[in-house]
């Protein structure tokens, strides 16, 4: 028997269930963890950087110095930098190279060792960092090239472990040198520095090689505490060695 009285009308299938909570809620809960989220990771983010640049300047605090006041050495070794399609270094790297001249002229060090970025037969940074010494006086025989110097943190763990260099002056921009000082003594090395501020004249390049250095700290301190190795390490090489002898 049919009943007379009306039936009820089903729910729409996109209504909130019994129980669940509305969809407003739903928003206001996924904000706030979301919220949550990027802070905590800007927090890291300025712990990673604040704890990397104090752990730099505290590795060479008291080891970087004026070119006429830096301790003798037997190696300086100089990172490298750009290097132009002609072959001739950039402004920056033509001011390290002038530095490390310079401590070779007065006796400062005995041997020159230039390490940079030779991943490209194209491009190639030690052998315009040797030329450009030996065209002013350094004897060639006194210049070591180190081809796998892809980053400072390989300049320093390829000094020690493929030369075999236990002291040494770093020779970099003033901005660069705290942290090149920090990855050598970090690998076993009795480094002391120089940095060069001449290269202020540059301006923006300048500005913009200071900022990208915060970052760079960063990278550098995750490398240390990961200890991994340089992307090529190979065999010992006697060239440091060699010059050294004469």
């Amino acid at each position: 028997m049919t009943s007379d009285q009306e039936q009820p009308e089903s729910a729409p299938a996109d209504a909130p269930q019994a129980g669940s909570p509305a969809p407003s809620r739903v928003g206001r809960r996924w904000w706030r963890v979301t919220r949550r989220v990027v802070l905590l990771s800007v927090l890291a983010g300025l712990l990673a950087l604040v704890g990397s640049i104090g752990w730099v300047r505290w590795q060479a605090a008291g080891h970087v110095y004026a070119i006429e006041d830096v301790p003798e050495a037997p190696v300086a070794l100089v990172l490298g930098a750009q290097v132009h399609d002609n072959g001739s270094p950039s402004g920056f790297l033509e001011a390290r190279l002038d530095i490390a001249r310079r401590l070779y002229e007065t006796g400062k060090v005995r041997a020159v060792l230039v390490s940079g970025d030779h991943g490209q037969w194209t491009y190639d940074e030690p052998d315009a960092m040797r030329q450009w010494l030996i065209d002013r006086g350094v004897p060639d025989r006194k210049v070591v090239a180190d081809h796998a110097g892809f980053d400072t943190y390989d300049s320093c763990q390829r000094a020690v472990r493929v030369f075999g260099v236990r002291q040494l002056i770093v020779v970099t921009q003033s901005y660069h040198i705290d942290r090149a000082v920090a990855l050598c003594r970090d690998a076993g090395i009795d480094a002391t520095g120089v940095g060069d501020d001449t290269a202020r004249r540059f301006g923006s390049f300048w500005t913009k090689a200071v900022v990208r250095e915060q970052g760079a700290c960063v990278k550098a301190m995750l490398d240390v505490v990961t200890g991994r190795d340089p992307v090529f390490l190979g065999r010992h090489e006697t060239g440091v060695e060699d010059a050294l002898r004469d």
